[in-house]
């Protein structure tokens, strides 16, 4: 099939998904109000095969240490996946299935599947990493950008990470584990009962971030948008916290964003 926009409807929900542009979420509107910040880098793109930032763009792979392009030097960041073109595997009326195969810098043949589900209340996305061939480490991740100002109201968002991870001049994690500090921030949080974070536009909507992982990076140092990004490790996971992707054992994740009217 072809790798042209796709549009999900369910109620008064509708989500963009764009396999040509990375695999991402271009839209997502709820009663008429889009939810994201449009733009070609923008709406929601998927972090794969790692998230945030790469130190040096290397990490250990077995016993081989591989280099990957440093697209914001000195690091690789946000994976090679949304720089491609994906394809759709199935769409629905308020489904869709895109996938991606691994190609050049990445150096493992190994396939992304991502699956978009929309509910009247809710948008479910599903990401899997899988290889026949050998192992690997690798991450999954989530990029959304979500207006700061919606109807006139600013955002605000709570959550309760049991940690911060500190960060380094560098932009990562140095390792050490903190008490969580006010914003604004670009920073990882650990939350090991799994990602929730709520972000209410007061008098409109509030919107749901919730995921089983245990990370979750913030990043809302911009005047147009906030970011909630679940995720399977931290920033330089790679090297971290490697999740290893097996013949055996896809690397799976997911995410859900629920919405109330206010």
């Amino acid at each position: 099939m072809s790798n042209e926009d796709i549009t999900l409807t369910a109620g008064d929900a509708e989500v963009t998904v764009q396999p040509g542009n990375g695999g991402r979420i271009g839209g997502l509107r709820v009663g008429g109000t889009e939810l994201l910040r449009q733009g070609e880098r923008f709406g929601c793109f998927p972090m794969v095969p790692w998230c945030g930032r790469t130190r040096d763009g290397r990490f250990l792979d077995g016993g081989v240490v591989r280099q990957m392009p440093l697209n914001a030097p000195p690091h690789a960041i946000h994976g090679t996946a949304r720089d491609g073109a994906w394809r759709t595997a199935r769409a629905g009326a308020d489904e869709a299935v895109i996938t991606y195969d691994l190609v050049e810098p990445w150096p493992h043949r190994a396939r992304v599947t991502q699956v978009v589900a929309l509910a009247e209340d809710s948008l479910t996305l599903t990401m899997s990493v899988e290889t026949y061939q050998d192992s690997f480490p690798a991450q999954i991740g989530w990029h959304p950008w979500f207006h700061r100002t919606l109807g006139g109201t600013d955002v605000t968002l709570d959550f309760s990470p049991a940690w911060q991870e500190e960060r380094g001049a560098d932009h990562l994690p140095t390792g050490k584990r903190i008490d969580p500090e006010p914003g604004p921030w670009d920073d990882c949080f650990g939350m090991p009962e799994g990602v929730d974070v709520t972000l209410t536009w007061p008098g409109l909507l509030a919107l749901k971030v919730t995921s089983p992982e245990s990370w979750v990076v913030v990043y809302d140092e911009q005047e147009e948008a906030v970011c909630v990004e679940p995720q399977t490790g931290p920033p330089d996971g790679l090297n971290t916290l490697p999740r290893l992707v097996t013949p055996l054992e896809p690397l799976e994740a997911t995410t859900t964003w629920s919405w109330t009217r206010l």
